[in-house]
């Protein structure tokens, strides 16, 4: 099976906070979530605005690890050094993209070959409460990644 193979062995310990999805939505906004844009599929120019989510302040600066699948952004054919974590295949290459809170932009300097694209990962590192815009889509998190694994439970 084709997996994200590590260029690095994997740098995380017991010292991260294992996080889900929802953990970056703040509660107010899970409780009364914002409306999702409407597509407007008779006009193929049309496209909504990606939906601004808002952060959770207190997970500035904290190491964590999150599973999720790789929008590559930068790199060449042998490693992607920056690219979009997303929950779900697809995000960013679909309209509209996921909201802003569900979307973490990941810096990963010493790269990660990816085989196969389909298959989810786990990435670990520093996340911070700062945006990045890349012409695919925006992020309200960055992360600092020390290790990129392929999904196993």
């Amino acid at each position: 099976m084709a997996t994200l193979a590590l260029l690095v062995a994997p740098a995380w310990g017991d010292d991260f906070t294992l996080l889900e999805w929802d953990d970056l939505i703040p509660m107010e906004e899970r409780l009364n979530p914002p409306p999702f844009p409407e597509v407007n599929h008779e006009d193929e120019f049309a496209i909504p605005p990606q939906p601004i989510g808002k952060v959770v302040p207190s997970l500035n600066g904290q190491k964590v690890r999150l599973p999720g699948f790789v929008v590559p952004l930068e790199g060449d054919s042998k490693a992607i050094t920056t690219f979009f974590l997303v929950p779900y295949f697809g995000a960013c290459i679909h309209v509209p993209p996921p909201p802003t809170n569900q979307i973490v932009y990941v810096d990963f300097p010493k790269g990660a070959r990816v085989d196969d694209l389909w298959d989810a990962v786990w990435v670990t590192g520093t996340l911070r409460t700062v945006s990045a815009s890349h012409e695919v889509a925006n992020a309200s998190y960055s992360l600092e990644g020390v290790s990129v694994e392929p999904y196993d439970l």
